[in-house]
């Protein structure tokens, strides 16, 4: 960006999958699963009409609706003109097709068909085409469809890692090339209508985005937000690509809140209005809430906000142009691994029941913990590991399904048996960015530190590696991919140095890294000469303090 350049991010909200039926398909709102709970789940409020929904999301400033596609196409064309007539712009999602097919063959991914595709770029709406949770899956591949083992991507039966890997990029990359072609035959630039890699796992975003998704990492869910937010910006960063955020508000927690049913929402007001201005302030392109129905409740009498609805308006109505965007994200530490697409279960690599998972692909989870000062668990990379229980499984235990919904959620302190709270937002991490096994060293810049871990990198990448550290950076490298001339320590004029790792959590190698870490209580990023500061605000950090400084060049 240019020195006085201003960065707004646009937003926007997803649509109800439990609220009220879908404005434009109310009867197939019956007939589908719109969520991933395994069940059809009744509509709990009345249903508005589209142009009532739509002047909502318009009452909430949101500048476009992100819809996911009805398997029949019910209602498409109707809400293309809705769409037209309203000006709202229009991002298109495949969630209910994942879950209830039709699947390309194959695989267990739907794609938005071709007719509808042409249809939405030609009506000028399009912004986006949105993958929901492509990583989870390719890897967790049984999770809708249970008729065979068939990854999001496809499985060529990959003999190693680097091929499986590999037939993930190619096979995103064909998409990608079919979807621009579409655009461009509906009349629309294909650069502006990005294919969207929408994640709860903070895994594949390199493999995907090497293959032209644009990274869109969820918040709140279940991440640990600092490394989920620098592995994305560092994809967007390395391949050049957009970044999307989605603010998910499905997720582990119960509270005093209103509960449409078990995590939803599962995270807490507050908690929300801190997430949104943490997303805001890493400078997506976009940045939307999921979903509509936590916003409101929709009655006779129209309307009416939620305290999150209540939250989401204060926070769109604040935000101001920013001094940068997240192109401009730059790094005191850079983090370089290979996508093995193991987020601690450590096993079915790219969605292969036959590969082993390599024991080397957990030494990520080592280099989160350290410079996390061991908060991020050294065992995985989210909350799906073994440690955490979640407070919404008592409450699905607890609470029938035809009880929801509960305007009030739970009273915990008084209920008194649940688990506590699981979910915050806050783990200090020195300015950080994420790269793959392929980045080179023009991409990667001039950090104070560089590790590199994982269970392969390319030979160029390494060579890159090293020259940076003959140039002045500190490298904590893993021994085991390293030719045997470089398995000794060294240190070198300019002051930088080179230490060869069989563990990042050895003694030799937090000493190395210490000074390069901080030990504060802050979570930092820096773009350009903007640093953005992130504290926690309470104890735990469900909540966050935010502070900008612009730094002396």
């Amino acid at each position: 960006m240019t020195e006085n350049a201003a960065h707004q991010p646009r937003l926007g909200i997803q649509g109800t999958v439990i609220g009220w039926q879908d404005p434009w398909a109310q009867e197939a709102s019956d007939l589908y699963m719109r969520t991933g709970t395994g069940a059809v789940i009744a509509s709990q409020d009345q249903t508005p009409t589209p142009k009532q929904f739509i002047a909502a999301l318009k009452d909430l400033q949101a500048d476009f609706y992100v819809h996911h596609i009805f398997p029949g196409l019910e209602g498409q064309q109707q809400l293309l003109l809705d769409a037209c007539d309203s000006g709202i712009d229009l991002v298109l999602g495949n969630e209910y097709g994942n879950i209830n097919g039709p699947w390309v063959e194959g695989t267990n991914r739907y794609d938005v068909p071709d007719d509808a595709l042409h249809a939405a770029a030609a009506s000028g709406k399009l912004i986006g085409l949105l993958y929901d949770e492509p990583e989870h899956l390719q890897i967790n591949v049984g999770q809708y469809r249970k008729d065979a083992w068939l990854p999001h991507w496809g499985d060529s039966g990959s003999a190693s890692m680097d091929l499986a890997r590999e037939q993930v990029t190619q096979a995103v990359s064909a998409r990608a090339q079919h979807v621009r072609k579409q655009l461009a035959a509906a009349g629309a630039q294909p650069e502006t209508v990005p294919m969207l890699s929408e994640q709860v796992f903070p895994t594949l975003f390199h493999a995907q985005a090497r293959g032209g998704m644009a990274p869109c990492p969820k918040i709140m869910k279940e991440s640990f937000q600092p490394l989920q937010l620098a592995t994305a910006l560092g994809a967007a960063k390395q391949y050049g690509l957009p970044l999307w955020v989605c603010a998910d508000l499905w997720g582990p927690d119960v509270g005093p809140w209103p509960t449409r049913t078990s995590g939803f929402p599962g995270h807490s007001p507050e908690e929300f209005a801190s997430a949104l201005q943490m997303g805001y302030l890493l400078g997506p392109t976009h940045l939307f809430a999921e979903n509509a129905d936590v916003l409101l409740r929709y009655g006779a009498g129209g309307f009416e906000k939620s305290i999150f609805g209540d939250v989401w308006q204060s926070f769109a109505a604040a935000a101001k142009p920013l001094d940068w965007s997240h192109r401009d994200a730059i790094a005191d530490v850079i983090i370089i691994h290979s996508d093995d697409s193991n987020y601690g279960q450590n096993e079915r690599p790219f969605g292969s029941r036959s590969l082993p998972m390599p024991e080397t692909s957990q030494s990520i989870f080592d280099v989160w913990h350290l410079l996390s000062s061991g908060v991020i668990p050294a065992h995985g990379s989210c909350l799906h590991i073994p440690g955490y229980d979640f407070p919404r499984h008592e409450l699905k235990r607890r609470v029938a399904a035809d009880a929801f919904p509960l305007p009030s959620g739970v009273d915990t302190a008084a209920e008194g048996s649940y688990p506590p709270a699981v979910h915050p937002l806050f783990a200090p991490l020195p300015s950080t960015l994420v790269f793959d096994g392929f980045v080179r060293a023009e991409q990667i810049g001039r950090p104070r530190l560089i590790l590199v871990a994982g269970s392969s990198v390319s030979a160029a990448t390494l060579q890159d590696v090293r020259k940076l550290a003959e140039e002045g950076a500190a490298v904590i490298a893993a021994a085991w991919l390293l030719p045997a001339e470089w398995r000794e320590e060294k240190s070198f004029a300019s002051g930088g140095s080179w230490l060869p790792a069989d563990d990042f959590l050895a003694d030799r190698v937090r000493e190395q890294a210490a000074p390069y870490i901080g030990g504060e209580k802050r979570w930092t990023q820096r773009f350009g000469d903007h640093e953005v500061r992130i504290y926690p605000r309470d104890s735990d950090g469900f909540t966050l303090d935010f502070e900008t400084v612009k730094r002396s060049k």
